[in-house]
């Protein structure tokens, strides 16, 4: 799985002009699915951007994470975040899983999240051509794959 994490004052997903999802303070998820991944791997993500210490302190320092901020979650399927730009002009998306096996994944991550007790997940509708809108705060914005890609050398 590949995810794109923003921190977030608010976001929200569209469909045909209306609203299916939205939160306030928290995390934007923008999630790819590729062919391999397993419920282990979404579930060492949601473990990890549950507890990922990204939001700030009192202080101002990026020491709490969103369980600690109660904050919410809106994760939307990304199907190009596989998008691979290296030959031509057109991306090739042969690193993406197929639609049934990616709406699964999903699906099955957005469940992980509700399970580990995020207070909001809100998502957007898989396969749609949704409109996504945010207020990135920081701005803060991770990537994070899993399975780790190795590192040569």
């Amino acid at each position: 799985m590949r995810i794109v994490l923003q921190r977030v004052s608010r976001a929200s997903v569209s469909v045909d002009g209306a609203v299916v999802g939205a939160i306030d303070r928290g995390l934007l998820l923008l999630v790819g699915v590729a062919p391999g991944d397993t419920d282990a791997d979404a579930l060492w993500l949601v473990n990890k951007i549950a507890d990922l210490r990204i939001f700030p302190d009192d202080a101002g320092r990026m020491n709490l994470s969103l369980r600690d901020v109660s904050g919410g979650l809106l994760v939307v399927s990304q199907f190009t975040l596989y998008g691979d730009c290296r030959r031509g002009r057109r991306p090739g998306f042969s690193g993406a899983a197929p639609p049934d096996l990616a709406e699964a994944r999903y699906l099955r991550l957005c469940a992980l999240f509700e399970a580990a007790g995020i207070s909001l997940v809100q998502r957007g509708v898989f396969g749609a051509d949704m409109r996504v809108e945010l207020v990135n705060d920081g701005p803060v914005t991770l990537i994070l794959d899993y399975p780790q890609p190795s590192i040569p050398g």
